[in-house]
């Protein structure tokens, strides 16, 4: 993934590049102290995926350039304010809401969420062996499941219900068993009868969340976790 830096503090650009020196699957093409030098450089390099954008900066603010740029990038806040979070998810370009002095896992957390807005999976790091797909038997034949493809999988007596973008398959195993075959940074198990795929997620209630046209049930057990993994602010 391509990404730029925006922001008029020397350190803080320092600081950012240094966390996306350590992300494998992630390369800064440049760095910005303003918002438009920003725009000019989109203009003519639309191939970039994400912009670490600060909020607070003179004349033209990240907010300013958020509600001017067209089709924009998928954007990582990065401010010194906390309170601004509420107005910084009104905008469905912008993923995440870093605090400075950014952690170095928190950061991880973050890109966590632009991988799986880009729909391109948990990308392995050295030594990983996170899978991206399963196999099933299905009537004496082995099926190639792509996990991103999954919405959700669901108990049915002695046998799951997976089901995908496209299609349901019904599988002659256990919940339990199936979830050890699934990386955990990708699929939570929300109640004894259902696992979700996080990226899935389009809205969420007290003890429910959606997926597509499906309303999955959180158990209060389960809801800490969810929330947790999701990085509510």
């Amino acid at each position: 993934m391509k990404c730029v830096i925006v922001d008029d503090e020397l350190l803080a650009r320092e600081v950012l590049s240094h966390l996306v020196l350590k992300t494998p699957d992630l390369i800064v093409t440049e760095t910005f102290s303003n918002a438009i030098d920003v725009m000019k450089y989109l203009n003519s390099n639309p191939d970039v995926d994400l912009i670490f954008l600060d909020i607070h900066m003179p004349n033209f603010s990240g907010f300013d350039f958020v509600q001017t740029i067209k089709n924009p990038p998928l954007i990582i806040l990065v401010t010194n304010d906390k309170n601004l979070a509420l107005e910084a998810f009104n905008y469905d370009c912008i993923v995440d809401y870093l605090v400075k002095p950014i952690l170095p896992e928190r950061f991880e957390r973050a890109m966590e969420r632009v991988r799986m807005k880009l729909h391109v999976g948990y990308i392995k790091p050295v030594d990983s062996n996170d899978p991206q797909e399963i196999y099933v038997n299905i009537d004496k034949r082995l099926i190639k499941i792509d996990l991103n493809a999954i919405n959700y999988i669901k108990a049915n007596g002695d046998y799951v219900i997976i089901k995908t973008e496209q299609q349901n398959y019904i599988v002659h195993t256990t919940l339990t068993k199936l979830q050890e075959k699934l990386p955990k940074t990708q699929f939570l198990k929300t109640h004894r009868s259902f696992i979700i795929n996080i990226a899935k997620i389009i809205d969420i209630k007290d003890s429910t969340v959606l997926i597509g046209k499906d309303v999955i049930p959180v158990s209060k057990n389960n809801r800490a976790e969810l929330i947790e993994r999701l990085n509510l602010i």
